[in-house]
């Protein structure tokens, strides 16, 4: 992925300040910022003089507040951090960029309190601020206590790429000290190891340009109403290495390759006949239908775990035949259970 904009620098992305006036439908314009004297100096209606009040967003002092919907965006260093944030700003999230983890929840205090001027924020947490690292479960339990939804969104990417993306900034990377660049990607993996477990969303971008990064998170966050669970189908090819982001792998080889039918191997699997042949094989049309019907048990358990994304890997020799219609078709079947679906077919027309 080219992302000059992904250099470690520290820059907010948050224009929403106070006072900004927006314009436009809610979908595209940025989010206003709360304003943080807009309450200074305010009495809550009952309360006398030198009594306490609580900071917790259930204790400000107002009657009922609208929580704002709250996403986290962290991962690798040069993975895109940067521009999944811009992505969210610009379908009007409140964004703010290196926020210490210990503040996300007065973050998310005062956008109660900004009357709903604040209801969506994204929050940018790396390792920039890791001396605070440390306190970020601590608010996330905080959070959670408080009713906050919140997701995590992580950026994954290999290190073959981050290498080139630094040396193409000739920018260190903040965690190598004096050593080289792959001791910072090596140490940045380990520190956040744990939270690319508790992510919602991780999304690879070792093969992504920023154009398709911003189609992955418009695709996730733009909706008007949150489904209940998206799922991503993505064909490949297992002599172009696994996924890093597949949360189910699927292996197609099991079937004969078409591309061994000197009429077939020009074609790829969104071809009709390349996908009859594949369909009318021996335990094919079987093990789609035993597939989706675990996908029906999986996706429940997945919604009662609350989480909303689900990337399934679907693979084959070179990601062209049978992964492409297997793909295709499962999407279908996924779709049909009411599940929103993306394709991406990772390596076709590769070779």
């Amino acid at each position: 992925m080219t992302e000059h904009d992904e250099a470690p620098k520290a820059e907010r992305t948050a224009e929403g300040q106070a006072g900004h006036k927006e314009a436009g439908d809610d979908r595209s314009r940025h989010a206003e910022g709360p304003a943080p004297g807009d309450t200074a100096g305010q009495k809550p209606p009952g309360q006398e003089d030198g009594e306490q009040v609580g900071t917790g967003i259930e204790t400000a002092g107002i009657a009922e507040v609208a929580i704002p919907e709250l996403v986290i965006i962290s991962g690798m260093s040069g993975a895109g951090r940067s521009t999944a944030a811009k992505c969210l700003e610009d379908l009007g999230w409140f964004v703010v960029d290196n926020l210490p983890p210990a503040l996300i929840p007065t973050m998310v205090e005062l956008g109660a309190r900004s009357q709903g001027n604040v209801a969506r924020i994204a929050v940018v947490v790396d390792v920039r601020g890791r001396r605070f690292f440390d306190n970020l479960r601590e608010s996330l339990a905080d959070l959670a206590v408080k009713g906050v939804t919140r997701r995590i969104v992580f950026l994954e990417s290999s290190d073959d790429a981050l290498v080139r993306r630094f040396e193409s900034v000739r920018r260190p990377h903040p965690l190598q000290g004096d050593g080289r660049i792959v001791d910072g990607i090596d140490a940045e993996r380990e520190l956040l190891r744990e939270l690319r477990g508790d992510a919602d969303l991780v999304i690879d971008t070792s093969s992504l340009n920023v154009h398709e990064l911003r189609a992955k998170m418009d695709a996730q966050f733009a909706g008007e109403e949150e489904p209940e669970l998206r799922a991503t189908v993505m064909s490949f090819g297992f002599k172009y290495g696994l996924p890093v982001d597949a949360d189910l792998v699927v292996d197609m080889r099991f079937l004969p390759n078409p591309h061994w039918v000197p009429e077939l191997r020009p074609y790829t699997g969104l071809n009709e006949e390349v996908s009859a042949y594949v369909f009318n094989q021996p335990g094919a049309k079987e093990f789609l239908d035993r597939y989706a019907e675990l996908l029906q048990l999986i996706a429940a358990g997945y919604r009662r775990e609350g989480k909303r994304y689900v990337t399934i890997a679907v693979g084959c020799t070179g990601g062209k035949h049978r992964s492409v219609a297997t793909s295709e078709k499962l999407a279908a079947r996924l779709a049909s259970q009411g599940v929103e679906t993306v394709i991406v077919h990772r390596d076709m027309g590769r070779e």
